[in-house]
């Protein structure tokens, strides 16, 4: 640790790692100290040249002798003192919140632009591109980050904030920490100089939010461009940053990539791992290494709308969509949706012919989409286990996974043999057991969020004499999906369970039938329905965007699922005279092998 000066001030600076190594300057935010980055710092020096420092005013760093010493110009001043200070060519940069609007403004500047590989942004957007956001943005949008806001306005309010900051500020803010995001306080953070800290702070806000807003270095159209790689991560659960318009800063760098975090304000003390994860990636591909299959997937076109909705066919790009069962059916018609939407989808079924069929259809038919085929057996669990590690070795955590790899056995419950049981509960509830115990595991490590989507089926709540083990199995997707969606709701993932109703696909005539043969009726009548995979891939796609928890498909499953729901009786009524469709079939001789 040791001091720089800079004009009338002297900053506390800390350096961690072998100064040979590639530098990251991580710049703490308002009312925070270089402390608030401790956890991140540790997690980053075995690999890189760490340097932290307390900003005028804050931590150990002295204060200006006056108040007018916090302007833009001033906080640039010490950036670029510490930069001499490190003296290499180049540092990336890494800023959050306060630390994050400074370091926009920084990079854009003559003499510091230069000496930056790249800048990391989470917590806080550049004035100058916010303030383009609130003249373009949707009027909604508008409303809703000046909500977000509103604590700006108290900051230039006389005295008032002052005494704040004298009195209960510092108990409010720790317990605001603990509440809503889970961070308990440790020494160095909140800093012993909180209250002083906070009161220094107040004169960012007070001299800056309308002067910043005038861009330094625009395009030939006076557009606030940044010419540096620019990393943004968003805390999903900043309560002063909207995504609109976090969304928005990508407009304004052509060199861009959008992460996300499930965290709130404070995400390098809550997540440091993926914080740090995320520094670390993009700091090595602008270095030179090839991006991580996240970081790839993060990088965002040029020139992207503000305040606008999705252009048609990238509703879900940049996410990786893994789906089980893709060769045929619903799951194919699933894994064309999604990549038609942008999504690079890795496409799952036993049969491998069959998943490769379905990945060149994707490739032929869409153009350019990123399409994969694997072959897996979901029931069971060691190959399971390899192609879970196989997909994140290859593609990366997915973002969203499909579990809708199936299987039937129609019949009498007394024709069902023990065979006929253990097949159906082995491909229907161990597959989806599998899928969502593996990729929730990666998901809730990534710490990025994502969703999980498990095929269940009309039969999940209205019982049938003809589908006994069918029915068992799908009522345990359902049951697990909502017993997962609730363990794992507070790591932003999402849980579906899709219920449709009879739709035109393969499965009755690929199915077993026990006791009386009904292939020839069964068929006939999911031809007849004419209801078509893509519209289950449809609701699919829109219970992701809206994650619904459960979703009946066609007028049959949502007819059954709300007489479940009002009548149950009724239902077991209906299941009673289901019967009389085991007439319909020619008579099967009773089977004594294990032949499923």
């Amino acid at each position: 640790m040791r001091w720089v000066e800079s004009g009338d001030v002297r900053l506390w600076l800390a350096e961690e790692g072998d100064p040979a190594r590639p530098t990251i300057l991580l710049v703490h935010g308002y009312p925070d100290t270089h402390r608030v980055w401790d956890e991140v710092a540790g997690l980053l020096r075995d690999r890189f040249h760490v340097v932290r420092y307390d900003v005028r005013g804050a931590g150990r760093s002295t204060e200006p002798a006056h108040h007018a010493g916090y302007t833009f110009d001033h906080l640039a001043g010490d950036l670029s003192a510490v930069l001499d200070a490190i003296g290499k060519p180049a540092v990336h940069l890494v800023g959050h919140d306060w630390g994050s609007l400074q370091c926009w403004d920084a990079v854009t500047r003559p003499g510091i632009r230069e000496r930056v590989a790249s800048l990391t942004s989470f917590g806080g957007p550049g004035l100058a591109q916010a303030h383009r956001f609130m003249r373009e943005g949707s009027r909604g949008e508008v409303a809703g980050q000046r909500a977000r806001s509103w604590y700006i306005g108290v900051f230039h309010a006389p005295l008032l904030p002052e005494t704040a900051w004298r009195t209960f500020m510092p108990a409010m803010l720790e317990r605001s920490m603990r509440v809503r995001e889970g961070i308990e306080p440790r020494p160095g953070h909140p800093a012993d100089t909180l209250a002083r800290d906070g009161i220094n702070g107040l004169w960012m806000y007070r001299l800056n939010m309308s002067a910043g807003l005038r861009p330094r270095h625009t395009d030939e159209r006076g557009d606030p461009v940044v010419d540096v790689p620019v990393q943004l991560i968003e805390a999903t659960r900043d309560p002063f940053v909207s995504p609109a318009l976090l969304a928005s800063l990508g407009r304004w760098a052509p060199r861009f990539w959008h992460r996300r975090v499930v965290a709130g304000h404070w995400a390098q003390r809550s997540r440091p791992d993926v914080v740090a994860r995320m520094i670390a990636e993009f700091a090595d591909h602008v270095d030179g290494a090839e991006p991580s299959p996240g970081l790839r997937r993060a990088r965002r076109a040029p020139g992207a709308s503000v305040g606008r909705a999705p252009e048609p066919g990238t509703a879900f790009e940049g996410k990786l969509v893994v789906v089980t069962g893709a060769g045929s059916g619903i799951g194919r018609a699933t894994a064309r949706a999604f990549a038609a939407h942008g999504a690079e989808v890795v496409c799952a079924d036993i049969d491998e012919a069959a998943a490769v069929r379905t990945v060149e259809g994707i490739v032929k038919d869409l153009g350019g989409c990123a399409a994969h085929a694997e072959q897996v057996d979901v029931a069971d669990a060691a190959r399971m286990e390899d192609f879970a590690h196989r997909v994140r070795a290859e593609y990366g955590v997915p973002d969203i996974v499909v579990n809708n790899a199936g299987t039937l056995v129609a019949g009498a419950f007394l024709d069902h043999s023990v065979e006929d049981w253990r097949w159906m509960i082995d491909v229907n509830l161990w597959g989806v057991i599998h899928g969502c115990r593996l990729f929730a595991a990666q998901m809730v490590e990534r710490g990025e969020g994502g969703h999980i989507v498990n095929i269940a089926s009309l039969a999940a709540f209205t019982p049938s004499a003809l589908l006994p083990a069918y029915s068992t199995t799908k009522a345990g997707v359902k049951m697990l999906s909502d017993c997962l969606r609730a363990e794992v709701a507070g790591q932003g993932i999402g849980v579906s369970a899709i219920c449709p109703g009879f739709v035109s696909t393969g499965i009755a005539r690929h199915a077993t039938y026990v006791g009386a043969d009904l292939r020839e009726v069964s068929v006939a009548a999911l031809e007849r329905r004419g209801y078509p995979p893509e519209r289950v891939a449809a609701h699919i796609l829109r219970a992701v965007h809206r994650d619904q928890a459960v979703v009946p498909v066609n007028a049959e499953g949502k007819l059954g699922y709300a007489m479940s729901r009002l009548s149950p009786g009724a239902t077991r009524g209906m299941a009673r005279l289901s019967k009389a469709a085991l007439r319909l079939g020619r008579p099967r001789p009773r089977r004594t092998g294990a032949e499923p």
